[in-house]
């Protein structure tokens, strides 16, 4: 194999620690920027539902590029507004392994990223935000296994080897198993708390 095809492994340690430098400023700025919300809020007209959105998918993808910039990531932002909700997603130029480190070991990094957008757009609106942010395509890979997952525990419980108890997982994640089993006619509902909060699949009594 030539040096050409070698990976970099110092330029890679070094992507990390610029995103990891990005996210602590982007984090200060956000909660600097929190503590004047409610003053700017009052002054503010107030938009409809469709306006808000748009306004939180420019006000996130503002802050997104900047946090690229930072961490000196290229990527595209491409903002959607579906289902009472907005979806950033940041895709790469040219291959997705530069942004991995946005996306973090099981996604950890992309989570507290996109809290860290929602601080951002409740400042900048004075309203709270259920955007989702996706980073190299990660969430719909992530859905599609999510979706396999809760295929495998119906087909469990319907052979009466139920209730399944599945892995922890955020409340986007737990949702997209939710509806796979509504779907199927059986019944989930969420226990525990904070990280080990999971979905449990059970028969329809």
């Amino acid at each position: 194999m030539s040096e050409q095809n070698t990976p970099d492994v110092q330029n890679v340690e070094q992507q990390g620690e610029q995103a990891d430098v990005a996210v602590e400023q982007t984090s200060e700025q956000a909660d600097a920027a929190v503590e004047q919300t409610s003053e700017q809020a009052d002054a503010r007209p107030r938009a409809t539902a469709a306006e808000r959105l748009e306004e939180e998918g420019d006000v996130a993808a503002d802050y997104v590029e900047e946090l690229l910039d930072i961490a000196d990531l290229d990527g595209d932002i491409d903002i959607e507004v579906r289902d009472g909700r907005t979806y950033v997603s940041v895709i790469a130029d040219e291959g997705d392994e530069a942004l991995q480190d946005l996306v973090g070991r099981n996604g950890k990094t992309l989570e507290s990223l996109q809290e860290l957008v929602r601080l951002a757009v409740l400042a900048s609106t004075g309203h709270r935000s259920r955007l989702i942010l996706d980073v190299a395509g990660y969430r719909t890979r992530r859905g599609a296994e999510l979706r396999t997952i809760a295929d495998r525990a119906v087909a469990e419980v319907k052979d009466g080897k139920g209730p399944v108890h599945l892995e922890p997982m955020g409340a986007y994640e737990r949702k997209i198993v939710h509806d796979v089993v509504a779907d199927a006619g059986l019944v989930s509902e969420s226990e525990g708390e904070g990280p080990h909060r999971h979905v449990v699949i059970s028969a329809d009594d």
